[in-house]
């Protein structure tokens, strides 16, 4: 898929980022457009050519209204969530187009983020971030000749969100090389100049998220350059950037929840519910909760641009991540419950846009290693000295 985009070469769209009389009307149609893709196999495409044509796709591009270079990680936050409140399969594929573009930013050379950015404004395309594999994982195989260095790639990712329809995977795996350090290494794969990458479809058979197609991928047979290959071994795995980074789909989930509060709201306004003081006091417990989660990306996203600039201790940004995912996954299954007891069996039957919210969110709340990433927030309080009032 090639997104037509003839509105980046406006710049005041750009910079209307938090006007909502442009981003509302843009989240009305991303929403509109929702159910039409909850199949197997389907993909948002008309979505993903709409926020092109916002200017979205290169938001945090240099000089951009979210560039990376200028602070911007609250912002950033609240535009995720809220695409994330219009469709989450359209939040997942672009926090990782957005995952996939800081790591270039942190990593890659500048003739290679030249070469990567000009994608983005100039052939509109997707960037994605696929890491997660099982037994038959990723590696490349250093095939060189006299004149040239190639890496033959080997093996399989899973879980690669928009299949088919990103044109520039980020993909990672073991570098097996005799004149470069071994090691997991981040790749960018120009899927146009390459051999077909084979997609097994049937692998994505899930209880939500359909709309996000994240399919089993074998790279096996295709060819990289040493000018695909970016950063060094063990850069991807760096911290805090490693789990800082779970702040974005965070922000993404919490737009997913808010969608089912309001959803919820105006569900019991149409049956005129609202007078009974038991829905009454679901929907007060519910308000609280969604704006605790807001408190929570606020500060999420001004602390890691404090921190990071300052130089603070990885494992103190990282603990701080953590709070932030875990208190946020709370909060949306403490709030789940709640709308459901509200709609009842009723407002869980299709078209009702929440039968679809609840499995999409449902799916999407299971991220790797929750329990690795609460004990990892025990062992910092307990190793830091400081007092709780001191600790962040």
């Amino acid at each position: 898929m090639k997104i037509q985009d003839s509105a980046l070469s406006n710049p005041s769209i750009n910079s209307s980022i938090d006007d909502p009389y442009v981003v509302d009307p843009l989240l009305k149609q991303i929403r509109h457009l929702a159910a039409d893709t909850d199949a197997d196999g389907a993909f948002p495409e008309e979505a993903f050519r709409l926020l092109a044509n916002a200017g979205l796709l290169r938001a945090t591009l240099p000089g951009q209204a979210l560039d990376f270079k200028r602070g911007q990680t609250a912002r950033l936050l609240q535009l995720l969530k809220r695409i994330g409140s219009a469709n989450l399969a359209v939040g997942r594929v672009y926090e990782g187009h957005i995952n996939a573009l800081y790591l270039i930013h942190l990593y890659a050379t500048p003739e290679q983020q030249n070469r990567w950015y000009t994608d983005v404004t100039e052939q509109h395309c997707l960037f994605s971030v696929w890491n997660t594999q099982e037994g038959d994982g990723v590696s490349f195989v250093e095939t060189s000749s006299p004149n040239d260095t190639t890496f033959s790639v080997k093996g399989s990712k899973t879980f690669c969100s928009g299949a088919g329809w990103i044109q520039r995977p980020l993909i990672t795996g073991d570098l097996q090389s005799v004149r470069r350090p071994r090691g997991w290494q981040m790749a960018i794969v120009p899927t146009e100049h390459v051999s077909a990458i084979r997609q097994d479809s049937q692998f994505w058979q899930p209880l939500g998220m359909r709309a996000s197609a994240s399919f089993k991928l074998d790279f096996t047979g295709v060819e990289l350059t040493e000018a695909d290959l970016f950063g060094q071994p063990g850069d991807y795995l760096r911290q805090p950037y490693f789990s800082g980074g779970a702040i974005r789909f965070a922000a993404v989930q919490l737009g997913g929840v808010e969608a089912i509060y309001d959803e919820t709201r105006q569900y019991l306004r149409d049956l005129n519910r609202t007078d009974d003081v038991f829905q009454q006091a679901r929907l007060a417990e519910m308000t609280y909760l969604l704006e605790s989660g807001n408190q929570w990306l606020n500060a999420a996203g001004d602390r890691m641009d404090r921190w990071l600039a300052d130089g603070t201790d990885a494992q103190k940004i990282v603990a701080y991540t953590n709070m932030t995912r875990t208190a946020i996954e709370e909060i949306c299954l403490r709030l789940m419950p709640l709308a459901e007891r509200s709609v009842g069996a009723r407002g869980l039957l299709r078209p009702h846009a929440f039968e679809r919210l609840h499995r999409d969110l449902t799916h999407y709340l299971r991220q790797p290693a929750p329990d690795a990433t609460l004990l990892d927030i025990g062992k910092f309080a307990f190793n830091n000295p400081a007092s709780a009032h001191e600790l962040w």
